[in-house]
């Protein structure tokens, strides 16, 4: 599970000077060592593990490790941050965890993981792996209060000093800061503390001694302008009896793989354009699966490959995708290899490159309040059971491609 969701690392990478915004008037915070004797020992000796921390580990395992790594230290898969780092630990609430445990990152690699937005997990099974993290390191501490900032003063500092590892970008190397369901949980205080103590072990380092208290507040009054958007809405749940094979009557598709295992995403594209038979499964958490996918996907967690054995073997290609781009999506081609499925591969950019492109998605009804996009002529949106929606995906609309955008690659035919 990608618990970016968990996402604490707040990162600088550029080392340049920064001054003072003028009049700038600092609020009196007293300077924390970052080093371990400072901080104190996060667990006192080790002891059997409780019944809920057993049950958390176990789940942790089953839904976390695969981004987060065995022990929670993160970057294991997609930059998903450190879970038990001191200063996080120091800083989230359980409250904290439990939401973004279930809220998840949308957006982002890291899928709501609570029944109550489409995931996997009870309340009770979100309390567990909150009680295995804690076990792990400090309980969280009362953090000062944060005087407000200036919105317009924190961007250039943001842009200057966090963009490179926290901007929507694909190649920053820390978790986006400019995520709705990060900030609706994250409270300025948490902001604040992660930005001056950093994250011990990663590259987020500490800014206490580079940024005055007022920059800081400027820099996280510059993140709550991102707060506020509509809510998503969603697809229906799978039922576990959608269609498996993407055009069944079409001819079989024929790609020429990268290292024997990835797919680029435009000889997909351009094989269901031309109505080629296929098998296409969606990797991620089935929240994720409801927010969007691509049209005649089948819902397949990496965590519970129920419908593997409903899989045809008459040298269909069986395509597996998701957002990391390729850590969940392998998962799922490695057990169909095992099984001895001859034609599979992973998608080679995932999802989030295929929806920003413009190739077609199967999309919710806009949100409450939104307004949809038009789809191109003749091609409206599939949902669900064939109900049409439009919505915007990427620079192209939903339902259909960019004009030019699912032409075929040099291996598909």
């Amino acid at each position: 599970m990608a618990v970016a969701a968990l996402s604490s690392a707040i990162a600088a990478c550029d080392p340049g000077d920064v001054t003072p915004r003028a009049g700038a008037t600092p609020v009196a915070r007293a300077p924390v060592a970052n080093t371990p004797s400072a901080m104190g020992a996060a667990t006192s000796a080790a002891s059997a593990p409780t019944p809920d921390e057993a049950a958390g580990q176990a789940l942790y395992t089953k839904y976390c490790a695969l981004c987060h790594g065995p022990e929670a230290k993160g970057y294991a898969a997609d930059n998903a941050p450190s879970l038990v780092s001191e200063t996080f630990l120091r800083s989230a609430t359980d409250e904290f965890l439990s939401m973004g445990i279930s809220m998840g990152r949308p957006g982002t690699p890291m899928a709501p993981y609570g029944a109550r937005f489409g995931g996997p997990l009870a309340d009770e099974q979100i309390r567990q792996i909150v009680a295995f993290l804690r076990a792990r390191g400090p309980k969280a501490q009362t953090l000062a209060a944060v005087a407000k900032g200036d919105a317009e003063a924190g961007k250039p500092l943001f842009a200057a000093l966090c963009a490179e590892c926290h901007a929507d970008d694909p190649k920053r190397i820390g978790p986006r800061l400019d995520l709705p369901s990060f900030l609706h949980i994250a409270t300025d205080s948490f902001l604040d503390y992660a930005i001056r103590m950093g994250r011990p072990g990663t590259k987020m380092e500490p800014f206490q001694d580079r940024l005055t208290p007022a920059q800081i507040s400027d820099v996280i009054a510059y993140l709550r302008t991102f707060q506020n958007p509509a809510p998503p809405s969603l697809l229906p749940e799978p039922t576990g009896k959608e269609p498996i094979v993407v055009h069944p009557k079409g001819k079989h598709a024929k790609f020429t793989l990268r290292e024997d295992r990835f797919v680029p995403a435009a000889d997909v594209a351009a094989a269901l354009a031309a109505k080629r038979r296929l098998v296409i499964l969606d990797a991620r958490a089935s929240s994720d699966w409801r927010l969007g996918h691509i049209p005649g996907a089948i819902s397949m967690p990496y965590y519970e490959m129920k419908r593997l054995d409903e899989i045809p073997r008459d040298g269909t290609w069986v395509l597996a995708y998701c957002a990391c781009p390729h850590h969940a999506s392998g998962e799922v081609v490695d057990e169909l290899r095992r099984r001895g499925y001859p034609k599979t591969a992973v998608i080679d950019e995932g999802i989030t490159f295929w929806r920003n492109t413009g190739y077609p998605m199967a999309l919710p009804p806009p949100a409450e309040g939104t307004k949809a996009a038009s789809p191109a002529p003749g091609k409206a949106n599939k949902v669900g059971a064939g109900k049409a929606s439009a919505g915007k995906v990427g620079a192209g609309q939903a339902g259909a491609a960019k004009p030019g955008a699912a032409k075929a690659g040099a291996g598909v035919k």
